[in-house]
């Protein structure tokens, strides 16, 4: 498929029009996150990361001739299906874009695909909605969704790996109670249990409420060696932490990837100390090249926004892959980009990668997360073990 791929970019550059069509013309890119609500204080790098990539592709002028790729931003909210939907929907119909980075909360992502990118043939790569269910949400999408984060199916068995080596048999669990909650709360008591240890409770805590002491006193009777808090970093996952250590119901914890990130150490610091978690990340080649180019831009270590770098990029190469902006065109070639054969390539080569499709030649992408896409237009992926140390989230080692 890749090669006859190639021959018909071949051939499209002899006859001139698609990548002539390109020269000094502009390609809008949607960019549509959380920038309001739960994980409002991540979005901003993921963002940045996915923005890094497309100034990168537009500083090199090798997309189709030297299009110009303009970033637009749109608030999915993360949690207000209705909103992420109507944010997208101006994307295709106002904007104009010819591609979707985002979203990033599974529900929202399933809404705006089946809504939004599924009636209108767009493309969506998503760098951080996990949820089990949109694995199979490839089945009816029309090969328009890929995801540079790997399945929470993958994260509830490296979190059993880590509290099983850490020699913990009993967890309560609390999950914030939505598509991406449910389905990692579920993952993660499967894979939790199959090796032997026991989930004293599995329950829902629902974000924004000021009081979370009835959900910690029905987690404390329950009781546990950690709890695990399957939430988000900016919403119920804070309180459900407070009130268990005001209450001494627990002092220690268990995050995955939703609580992650600089405001958990801000708020918290030593108070969790040896606390525990994960979330994607790789220690590839690719990382440090991306931690490179980065710079201090921003935190290139902050959750997603590598995989949002990568996002961006599959979205940019398989156009140039395919001699084409539109959707319809360039959809069959993100996985033919993504994967070998071909050279590989890493964050700050995207104009390398261009040149090479522009040539007729393969491209690898390996990017910042060490991309490679399997059936479902997911990636495996790999995970970041962390712990609290000293007050500060601290990477043990890479799964």
């Amino acid at each position: 498929m890749k090669k006859l791929l190639m021959a018909t970019t071949a051939m499209a550059l002899m006859a001139g029009p698609a990548f002539a069509a390109g020269h000094g013309s502009e390609v809008k890119i949607g960019v549509i996150l959380g920038f309001t609500g739960p994980i409002e204080s991540l979005t901003p790098t993921m963002a940045a990361g996915a923005e890094l990539a497309m100034k990168e592709v537009t500083d090199s002028g090798m997309l189709l001739q030297g299009m110009t790729v303009t970033p637009v931003r749109a608030d999915s909210t993360c949690v207000d299906s209705a909103a992420a939907t109507a944010a997208a929907e101006r994307l295709v119909t106002s904007d104009g874009v010819k591609g979707i980075m985002g979203a990033d909360c599974s529900g929202v992502t399933g809404a705006i695909l089946s809504n939004v990118a599924v009636p209108n043939g767009m493309v969506m790569i998503s760098p951080s909605a996990t949820s089990p269910g949109l694995t199979h949400a490839n089945n009816e999408d029309n090969g328009l969704f890929f995801r540079t984060a790997p399945s929470d199916a993958r994260q509830g068995e490296v979190m059993t790996q880590v509290l099983i080596e850490e020699g913990i048999k009993e967890v309560a669990v609390t999950y914030t109670n939505n598509d991406y909650g449910k389905g990692l709360a579920d993952s993660f008591q499967a894979a939790f249990e199959a090796a032997g240890g026991t989930v004293t409770i599995n329950t829902a805590h629902e974000d924004g409420k000021a009081d979370y002491s009835a959900e910690v006193g029905a987690l404390a009777s329950a009781g546990g060696d950690r709890l695990v808090v399957a939430g988000y970093v900016d919403q119920g996952g804070p309180g459900i932490v407070r009130a268990a250590l005001d209450s001494g119901a627990f002092d220690t914890f268990h995050f995955p990837d939703g609580m992650i990130g600089a405001s958990l150490e801000e708020t918290f610091g030593e108070e969790i100390e040896g606390s525990t978690g994960q979330l994607p990340g790789t220690d590839s080649p690719g990382a440090a090249k991306y931690a490179e180019l980065v710079g201090d831009a921003f935190d290139a270590t902050s959750p997603y926004a590598g995989e949002a770098y990568d996002a961006a990029a599959l979205l940019m190469l398989a156009m140039q892959a395919a001699g084409s902006v539109e959707p319809g065109d360039y959809k069959s070639a993100v996985f033919d980009v993504a994967n070998a054969p071909g050279e590989k390539i890493y964050p700050g080569e995207l104009g390398k990668a261009l040149q090479i499709l522009k040539d007729g030649g393969d491209v690898d992408y390996v990017g910042a997360t060490a991309v490679e896409l399997i059936g479902s237009g997911e990636t495996a992926g790999s995970y970041r073990q962390i712990v609290i140390e000293g007050g500060k989230i601290t990477t043990t080692k890479f799964r």
